[in-house]
């Protein structure tokens, strides 16, 4: 049996080494070398694919650019495989195929998890620790809580943090899990794959299991708890489970985009919770911060790929001073400078890198909400927001709504998920059908047309909207 196991394991690298020399043919030598060739194969599963990358850089890279092509190229072998997983590990070598690679991804017996989602779900990243995380005064309250509560755990519980996107809410809470691994019991899940578990237990009929999961742990990490509005049922789970953990002493950390008070549809007691711990604001990052973490980036970039380009500091500091906005649109922007970099063999002047960034500096002048769009649509229409955002299908309410949502599209950088969430949670097939209506209707309607030109500009340059 062994054997058999061993002869299907180096099958599987044989067809991996099969599939690298297709994407070696697809997307070039170039390509190939600098991103692909470190992907390492760890295992195939059922219906989907484990891949093994160095660095979250590199992931996040893949998976932007290359990932549904490479799924492409997987189906050509195999048409089951629907999906692939990419996990990250520093210390993963190719060429070693047996069970020694499997032990490395599952031997993880201090963190739990739902059994049939380990691999998928495991979302501890070792490159987020606090010895990497860069300090400001905008962060420092937030940094110094997270390490407090490694140390004396329960100190304040639960510890709440909250910021807008890019802030380094996820660090935060990656590097506490990072530290509590080797001797607690720690489950890092989002508020999104929370519900997940939560409806995928109750139609197995397995709510025991799902209780024992979660209740059996001594540090809870969850992310993004704003997703979890409206879900009546999950929410009086997550309450119970809450005040499970807290009476058994086990640490409770979260992270949102707003402060426990300003969460919507959000249960009161569960809210009432969430103020009773410590609740830590990480504000913007200044210019300083904002320096120091691009210089830091661009120097792990350099080491990592062994380039010689050298970004100046005139772009740096650029950077730096017309992306406000977040760190991850700051990251972005070297990415794209990078990116120019080794596909021109130079480094863009100061007039370049305006045309390159150019999209990125005006979404950091441009300060539209979708709160914004939906209030002044509603004026606009003579409607409330209530009736805008209800599941009423009246001929009256179905247009305004779906104008709000195609100038969300058009307006904000939000995806098409996040767009549905803000319109009572409607699926983003909803989002795709309203903006695709109102792109048909603009063609052949020169006064809806103009209608949604004349919102534009007063969404635009709404006094509401100036920074």
């Amino acid at each position: 049996m062994n054997n058999n196991l061993n002869q299907n394991l180096n099958q599987k690298a044989i067809e991996w080494t099969s599939i690298q020399n297709d994407m070696k043919l697809k997307f070039g030598k170039d390509i190939y070398d600098s991103w692909l060739k470190k992907i390492d194969f760890v295992e195939e599963f059922k219906n989907y694919v484990l891949i093994s990358v160095s660095t979250r850089f590199i992931r996040d890279w893949i998976t932007s650019r290359y990932l549904d092509q490479i799924l492409q190229i997987i189906n050509n072998y195999n048409k089951q495989i629907n999906r692939i997983e990419i996990s990250i590990n520093d210390n993963y070598k190719i060429g070693n195929p047996g069970s020694e690679k499997k032990s490395q991804f599952t031997d993880k017996k201090n963190i739990t998890f739902i059994e049939d989602s380990f691999l998928k779900y495991n979302r501890i990243d070792p490159n987020k620790n606090f010895n990497n995380f860069i300090l400001g005064s905008s962060n420092k309250l937030a940094f110094e809580a997270s390490k407090k509560i490694t140390e004396d755990l329960s100190h304040y519980n639960p510890l709440y943090l909250y910021s807008g996107v890019g802030m380094g809410k996820t660090h935060l809470l990656n590097a506490i899990g990072l530290e509590f691994k080797n001797n607690k019991k720690i489950m890092f899940i989002s508020a999104e794959r929370f519900m997940y578990h939560f409806i995928k237990s109750i139609k197995s009929n397995e709510m025991v299991k799902f209780k024992d999961y979660f209740r059996n742990t001594d540090v809870l990490l969850i992310d993004d708890i704003q997703f979890m509005n409206g879900k009546e049922a999950m929410q009086e789970e997550f309450f119970h489970t809450f005040n499970a953990l807290i009476d058994k002493g086990s640490q409770i950390v979260i992270t949102a985009d707003r402060a426990p008070n300003k969460l919507s549809r959000i249960q009161e007691r569960i809210k009432s919770r969430f103020s009773g711990g410590l609740v830590v604001d990480i504000q913007n990052a200044d210019y300083d911060l904002r320096f120091k973490i691009i210089k830091s980036k661009t120097n792990e970039l350099m080491l990592l790929n062994g380039d010689s380009i050298k970004i100046s500091d005139e772009i740096l500091k650029f950077i730096c001073t017309e992306i406000r906005s977040n760190i991850r649109e700051v990251v972005g922007a070297l990415n794209r400078i990078i990116s120019f970099s080794r596909i021109y063999n130079k480094v863009p002047s100061l007039a370049e890198t305006k045309v390159i960034l150019k999209d990125l500096l005006n979404m950091s002048e441009n300060k539209v909400t979708i709160d914004l769009i939906q209030t002044i649509v509603c004026k606009f229409f003579k409607i409330s927001k209530n009736e805008m955002l209800s599941a009423r299908r009246s001929r009256y309410l179905v247009r305004p709504r779906q104008t709000a949502i195609y100038l969300a599209k058009v307006l904000t950088s939000k995806s098409l998920p996040e767009i549905g969430r803000s319109f009572s949670n409607r699926d983003h097939t909803t989002v795709i059908h309203s903006v695709k209506t109102i792109e048909k209707l603009k063609s052949e309607d020169k006064e809806l047309s103009l209608n949604i030109d004349n919102l534009k500009n007063k969404i635009l340059y709404s006094k509401e909207n100036e920074v």
